[in-house]
């Protein structure tokens, strides 16, 4: 009953350079997949090879992402351009930051934990830095936007989540290209979709990025198993990760378009490559998920997705 836990916001500012520029635009728009929340897309499980869903709004305007009568629910994407009544204009740098890596608004209140900033804790300070320079030079878009709703019951255990970053967040470690891709995944929150979680929402550790989570626009789809397994991703070479990411197609079969392939083509190949390197260093985990085939219950996972019953 007291709220969340945060600490005091401080007047610390961030300089703009090209530099900072440049690599807060690459981590919005490849890395952390910010605009894939902040922006209205056309909701449509198929699109033409290479081409992203249909952009319905100003990029970073924000967008209802999801809204139930009947359950008392409205998740938004906040407006993230800076407009001063609608958008961040009025927020200063380290309320931005705050927000980014530890979960709480300019006002106090502790975000919904759709907002990944469990993962974006380990974000480092040069890259946070970075992405605020950059969010502050997009153009003010006025976008007047409904509140959000969230259940008493999460609205409660929401507040248990944000914690304050009060160290230094030094660099990654770069030493390999399997560590440089375990910190894009983790800002790119990978496992979010790919390893399914329980009853209780909590990940289920035994089926670490065995994918099985239903979710997608159309009739849906479930995340695929992106571990080393025969029933994962073992046949992926590199060249066929990164044409599948490019493209959103794997060989004549489209990725539904709730896989944000169209943002993370952003990559560079050297990063994708990094991220290719990552996932080869998993454990092998045997969980089938093949979303030609009718939805028959998991005993594994618990939920309902092509080739379940056969777990």
């Amino acid at each position: 009953m007291i709220g969340a836990k945060k600490r005091p916001l401080t007047s610390r500012k961030f300089q703009s350079s090209p530099e900072r520029m440049h690599r807060g635009e690459y981590l919005v728009h490849a890395v952390a997949k910010c605009m894939g929340c902040h922006s209205k897309y056309e909701e449509k499980a198929e699109h033409q090879k290479g081409e992203p869903p249909v952009l319905l709004s100003k990029e970073g305007a924000g967008a209802v992402l999801f809204e139930s009568a009947d359950a008392g629910v409205r998740i938004v994407g906040p407006n993230l351009t800076s407009d001063p009544e609608t958008g961040l204009g009025k927020w200063s740098d380290d309320a931005i930051a705050r927000a980014i890596r530890e979960g709480i608004a300019d006002d106090g209140h502790a975000l919904f934990p759709l907002m990944p900033y469990e993962h974006f804790r380990i974000m480092s300070d040069e890259d946070l830095a970075s992405v605020v320079v950059f969010l502050r030079s997009l153009p003010p878009v006025r976008n007047e936007l409904p509140p959000a709703k969230i259940p008493f019951l999460f609205a409660r255990l929401t507040l248990g989540v944000p914690q304050p970053v009060t160290e230094p967040v030094p660099e990654p470690d770069r030493l390999t290209p399997a560590t440089q891709g375990a910190y894009l995944a983790k800002l790119g929150t990978c496992t979010d979709c790919h390893t399914p979680r329980n009853s209780r929402f909590q990940p289920i550790p035994e089926l670490e990025m065995a994918g099985g989570t239903p979710m997608g626009w159309g009739d849906g789809a479930a995340t695929a198993n992106l571990t080393p397994d025969a029933s994962g991703i073992v046949y992926y070479d590199e060249a066929q990760f990164i044409e599948a990411i490019r493209t959103g197609y794997v060989g004549a079969r489209t990725l539904n378009s709730a896989m944000p392939w169209w943002e993370f083509r952003n990559l560079t190949d050297d990063d994708l490559k990094a991220v290719f390197a990552w996932l080869r260093t998993l454990k092998p985990r045997h969980h089938k998920v093949d979303n030609t085939e009718p939805p028959t219950l998991c005993k594994l996972c618990g939920k309902k997705h092509g080739f379940g019953d056969r777990n």
